[in-house]
């Protein structure tokens, strides 16, 4: 959103408004701080976020985006100064690519409707772009737009101003036609979008019904190359139309009874007041006070970012019950679901925020998780919307583990944990989304073999953590004996630990080394990444990993080493340079990767091992020089790059999910009110006259230990930093 005495770049979007007085008020409004195009100046080859500029509600089944190039995931450009249209849209990353998606355009007068050809004009700078309200100009058409969201659709209105026939374009891809029904005499148009990549049940489709506030004068539907469209003229007296937009995955009576619920007969203003009010309400969790107006548009454009994943997938029935169409067995069934969201970026930072801010929704979130398994047979690894094989271990481990340690409500422990054994005991299919990877190995080994398991070391350690997790739930349901089995097994990192190195490498079945040997060589046995950013993977056993490197002045040395080194590599397996090796060396930090999740909690470590200096210094300048209101370091990842900065603002940050404990850094600002569930508020305060904070205290009382209870933090009180 463009703020007022803000000034833009001709070649982009980006704002760069004069800075607020350092002791800035609490933001009244922070919804009009978030920053839509922060991360969104992305290409495949160099990440600043990989992110989408989204209106949508918290957790919205629906998102909707500006769409500036067709026929790529990298679907909008903030330099590219013409819009092809607003697009529904689902996709959770540009590498897992978007489904049930389809792309809407008001024009006036005559246009060939492919995306090119169709596309206007918009001035970026004069758009006022919210999650609760895109509202912008095509110059070529002269038509004023305005998208507002709902949680299931949108209500989107165009004023035109040109003389000529006005109209709107329907564009639905895929190669085979749609269901099209159109009905002139309630003016409406009911449609599907089966387009996919991956991870949807047979017959899968999303379901929209358009209503329209005029009667329009022609209809066409047009098959092009991987696209129908159709256009709608109305008369050319008509100067604005209104569009109500509701989508379903289940039916059309669903989809009506969505935009009966969400959207009836609600003015723009009423839809509009909402949607800033709920925006507010949940950005509102957390209040900064003493920061400037770049510091707050970046902590508010993040928080923004980590309530926009995962999505709701359930809609509710006639009862007002919620059900939802399986993306796991195809039926439609009771319960709640979400989808789109990837554990092995998000398991580290997200999961354990929400426990914090949102434990009611997260206990939901779990549930649905749970409800995977029940429909599927398996928990999933990566669901996008529903099994998918991306990256590696079995990360769901994690989340169970730590809502199991921090007592969370709202969910099924006890069949989560019927499902976490499974996957951890028995061989699943990997390749089609569900099961660890190597698990038959792990089991006869201790640790997945080099020659025999793809990303090995990867893999063995994931595996040893989870099991650690699993661990934790297993203990919270008094299930003793598989305790110990699976805490006896946590240990398995230390198969791949070499004393001779200090790093964690890869092993064959014959039980030597992987050789030779190269610590910036990325890949296979690790993933994206090379034994530098692997090297801390033992987040469940610290002091373990501390003492086998020699101590813990050994371990700082390390991490100072890792830090201050070059940032170079080799591109091993990958044969080519990829976007993260690009975006490490980009920084001046090293072998510390930030632009990727695997050592997002190295920086706690120094704390860990006794210089909570190191974690305040180095997460300091992280938070200073890797984000800003326009930017990421690297792929943003459905709220795991912005989770590291509001928990790291905050001044604590978990070492280990699955430990009910924060490793403690320093807060950000000098003020910051965290509203917590039961109406309790975490007061915390930065008071340090120095960049370093030297004494921590809580509710008065000094804090000597590296870190603070969950329990502690969520009855409240203050935390202050001297």
């Amino acid at each position: 959103m463009i703020l007022p005495g803000a000034t833009v770049e001709a070649s982009t979007p980006k704002v760069t408004g004069q800075k607020a007085s350092p002791a800035a008020a609490t933001v009244a409004n922070p919804v009009s701080l978030v920053n839509l195009f922060q991360g969104t100046d992305s290409t495949p080859i160099f990440s600043r976020g990989n992110t989408l500029p989204i209106a949508a509600y918290p957790f919205g089944m629906a998102h909707w985006t500006l769409q500036s190039r067709d026929n790529t995931p990298w679907m909008f450009q903030p330099r590219e100064r013409r819009l092809q249209g607003l697009r529904s849209t689902h996709q959770l990353s540009p590498w897992l690519g978007d489904y049930g998606q389809a792309t809407f355009l008001p024009f006036s007068g005559d246009i060939r409707p492919d995306a090119s050809s169709r596309a206007s004009s918009y001035r970026p700078e004069d758009a006022k772009l919210s999650p609760h309200s895109m509202l912008f100009k095509l110059l070529r058409y002269e038509i004023d737009v305005e998208l507002i969201p709902t949680e299931r659709g949108a209500l989107m209105s165009a004023a035109y101003t040109k003389p000529g026939k006005p109209g709107w374009l329907i564009d639905i891809p895929g190669e085979h036609p749609p269901t099209w029904q159109p009905d002139e005499a309630h003016h409406t148009i009911a449609f599907t979008s089966s387009a996919n990549e991956g991870g949807v049940p047979k017959d899968f489709a999303t379901y929209y019904l358009l209503h329209f506030s005029q009667p329009w004068a022609s209809i066409d539907l047009k098959q092009q190359k991987g696209h129908t469209i159709g256009m709608v003229t109305f008369d050319p007296a008509v100067r604005n139309v209104e569009v109500r937009v509701a989508t379903s995955f289940i039916s059309f009576e669903q989809a009506q009874r969505n935009l009966d619920l969400e959207l009836g007969t609600q003015s723009a203003d009423a839809l509009r007041h909402k949607g800033e009010s709920v925006w507010n309400d949940h950005l509102g969790r957390i209040k900064v006070k003493g920061a400037d107006l770049d510091q707050q548009r970046t902590f508010y454009s993040c928080l923004y970012r980590t309530l926009l994943f995962p999505r709701i997938w359930h809609e509710p029935d006639a009862s007002g019950a919620m059900h939802h169409r399986s993306p796991y067995n195809g039926n439609v069934v009771p319960g709640l679901m979400y989808a789109d969201h990837g554990y092995w970026d998000v398991y580290r930072a997200w999961y354990p925020l929400m426990t914090i801010l949102f434990p009611e929704r997260l206990g939901e979130i779990l549930q649905a998780w749970v409800n995977v398994y029940k429909e599927g047979g398996w928990l999933p690894q990566f669901p996008c919307p529903g099994y998918r094989a991306c990256m590696t271990g079995s990360l769901i481990d994690s989340l169970f583990g730590d809502a199991a340690a921090k007592n969370l409500q709202g969910f099924d422990l006890a069949t989560a944990y019927v499902g976490l054994r499974k996957h951890a005991t028995q061989p699943g299919d990997p390749d089609a989304g569900y099961g660890r990877r190597g698990i038959e190995q792990y089991l006869k080994y201790g640790y997945d073999p080099a020659d025999l398991v793809d990303q090995s070391a990867a893999e063995t350690v994931d595996a040893a953590y989870g099991d650690f997790c699993i661990a934790q739930v297993a203990k919270a349901l008094g299930h003793e004996d598989d305790y110990k089995m699976f805490m006896k097994r946590s240990e398995n990192w230390r198969h791949l630990f070499d004393p001779s190195t200090n790093f964690l490498r890869g092993k064959n079945s014959d039980g030597k080394w992987l050789e030779p040997f190269d610590p910036v060589t990325w890949g296979n046995p690790y993933v994206e990444g090379s034994a530098w950013q692997h090297r801390w993977d033992v987040p469940h056993d610290m002091d373990g990993l501390i003492t086998a490197m020699g101590g813990p002045a050994k371990a700082v040395a390390t991490l100072e080493e890792m830090i201050t080194r070059q940032a170079d590599f080799n591109v091993g397996v990958y044969g080519d340079e990829i976007h993260e090796m690009s975006e490490m060396a980009a920084v001046p930090f090293g072998q510390y990767a930030h632009s990727n999740q695997p050592v997002h909690h190295v920086l706690y470590i120094f704390a860990a091992a006794g210089r909570p200096d190191r974690t305040r210094y180095w997460a300091r300048k992280v938070l200073e020089e890797l984000y800003s209101p326009d930017t990421f370091a690297g792929d943003e990842d459905t709220g795991s790059m912005a989770a590291w900065y509001i928990l790291s603002s905050l001044g604590f940050y978990p070492l280990c999910p699955g430990k009910p404990e924060y490793m403690l850094g320093q807060a950000f600002f000098p003020s910051i009110t965290v509203r917590l569930p039961n109406n309790k508020t975490l007061q915390i305060e930065n008071s340090a006259s120095s960049p370093e904070a030297k004494s921590v205290a809580f509710n008065g009382k000094p804090i000597h230990a590296p870190s603070i209870s969950h329990a502690a933090l969520m009855e409240g009180g203050h935390l202050a930093f001297r």
